[in-house]
């Protein structure tokens, strides 16, 4: 009786039936058909989910880790939705650190450069996966027609994903950089003044030659901690003889703002004359030592303290927007709309020598409603030769709103980039970053409500050249806290 052989082992004793049985790892390599079929299952399950294809067909371990980091990525992109959708206040404090004390402020860009790193590594990843995806798909044993569709379609998801982590990789590099270059130097968190986050905001031209650069625009915005309505105060930007609150201004002016005539450097007495006076005639840094520490400027303190002296509030932060570079956050928004009421001429001509406007204008924004680009808008802003300051200033605060009301969360979205690099660009503030999942919140809330807008001029009731101050202290109280009609008996 004869012994039979032993079965041989190896690679060449797997048998038909485990071919069969498992065909993606131990193909037929001789049935152009099965590889072919074979070769777009690994792709598809390649860009569907991200080391199935190495775990059916190659290498388990890589598989594993590559299946592994995506579904950690979903479950963080899930829990960020929910975030988004049940508590983005919460959410948005988790990812700038908001919640870590001020003398931690240095990592708070942390979770962001984390999150930054991920998506990179998660990119490079994809490109690997996809790369030892062709090479288990084995290109030259599929079909002569499907070879290069399957490469193609291969390099195009890969594209497709690798490109979509870049990029939020990307996004999220820039959200990091923006908040560090506008948030990088603040003050300390200061909690609502009598229910009010109150923010001094600036609006000037800091263009080449502006070296006594004066603040065009001042206003204070107002928001209601608890329900984020909105006030915004317009301040005439020639307002005279004001009082300041206590500092080292009203130590200097007890009676109020007086101007000084020097013929090497003098100022007048309206609130835009503070910053030449204390920036370039004097050294503001011995009247306000820690302003640069702080993100701020001596000008800017001093200007704080005419408004806080004017209006009879607190007013702990500030906003500088440079007009300089203003149009470039307007079409970074894409645009914005405004209903014109009178014809206005773009240009800086000198209408005050008598030359008709028609033959310095450059150009005309007509009336009627319109979305303006950034030059228009800001020549919008800027117009005063054939309207008055105070027209200046609505048009202004219109802008304002405009410009708040088009800060819709797809615009954001989808015009991230553009809008992130135009607020690095044109925007300064001394408002600590701990601060800002407060402030996103009480803006959404602010979106669902009119902003109400005061403005102290003599449309107003206020006498241009002396101003009744006890009466517009009075009036901002009232405006921010309106008395409650009680039931009668």
């Amino acid at each position: 009786m004869s012994i039979a052989s032993p079965p041989r082992t190896g690679a060449r004793a797997v048998t038909a039936a485990v071919v069969n049985e498992r065909p993606l790892r131990y193909p037929d390599t001789s049935s152009r058909a099965l590889m072919t079929r074979r070769g777009w299952w690994l792709v598809g399950l390649n860009f569907l989910i991200p080391g199935s294809a190495q775990v059916l067909a190659g290498n388990r371990r890589l598989g594993r880790f590559g299946i592994a980091s995506t579904l950690v990525l979903w479950v963080l992109a899930v829990v960020g939705v929910l975030f988004a959708l049940l508590a983005p206040t919460a959410g948005l404090s988790l990812v700038t650190s908001a919640w870590l004390p001020d003398w931690l402020g240095l990592l708070r860009p942390l979770p962001l450069l984390v999150a930054q790193g991920v998506l990179i590594a998660y990119a490079a990843l994809w490109i690997v996966l996809t790369i030892d995806t062709l090479r288990l798909v084995r290109l030259v044993r599929t079909g002569r027609g499907a070879r290069f569709a399957i490469a193609t379609v291969a390099v195009g998801l890969l594209v497709v994903a690798s490109g979509t982590a870049a990029y939020a990789s990307t996004a999220v590099g820039t959200a990091r950089s923006t908040i560090s270059t506008i948030f990088g130097a603040s003050g300390p968190t200061v909690p609502p003044s009598d229910g009010y986050y109150n923010i001094l905001l600036l609006g000037a031209d800091s263009g080449e030659g502006r070296d006594s650069m004066r603040f065009d625009s001042i206003s204070v915005v107002s928001v209601n901690a608890q329900t984020g309505a909105t006030t915004i105060t317009g301040i005439p930007r020639d307002m005279p003889h004001f009082p300041f609150s206590e500092g080292p201004m009203r130590d200097r002016y007890p009676d109020g703002h007086e101007g000084f005539s020097d013929p090497s450097c003098g100022w007048g007495s309206g609130i835009n004359q503070l910053r030449t006076e204390v920036e370039v005639c004097q050294d503001g840094a011995e009247l306000y030592p820690d302003a640069e520490s702080n993100g701020s400027a001596p000008g800017i303190e001093a200007t704080k303290d005419a408004a806080e002296g004017i209006l009879g509030i607190e007013i702990p932060y500030y906003v500088f927007i440079d007009m300089h570079g203003f149009a470039s956050l307007v079409d970074a928004l894409g645009g914005v709309e405004i209903t014109v009421a009178e014809r206005l001429p773009k240009g800086g001509g000198p209408s005050y020598t008598g030359q008709p406007v028609e033959e310095w204008a450059i150009g005309w924004i007509e009336p009627g409603t319109q979305r303006m680009d950034g030059d228009t808008a800001q020549w919008y802003a800027r117009s005063r030769y054939t309207t008055s300051d105070f027209d200046r200033m609505e048009r202004q605060r219109e802008l304002q709103a405009a410009i708040l009301a088009q800060f819709t969360p797809q615009v954001v979205l989808t015009r991230f980039q553009d809008v992130a690099a135009a607020g690095a660009d044109i925007v300064q503030t001394d408002l600590p970053q701990s601060l800002i999942p407060t402030l996103v919140d009480l803006a959404m809330k602010a979106k669902e409500q009119p902003v109400q807008t005061l403005e102290l001029t003599p449309a107003g009731g206020i006498d241009e050249f002396d101003p009744d101050y006890a009466y517009i202290a009075e009036l901002i109280r009232t405006t921010l806290h309106p008395p409650t009609e009680t039931p009668e008996g």
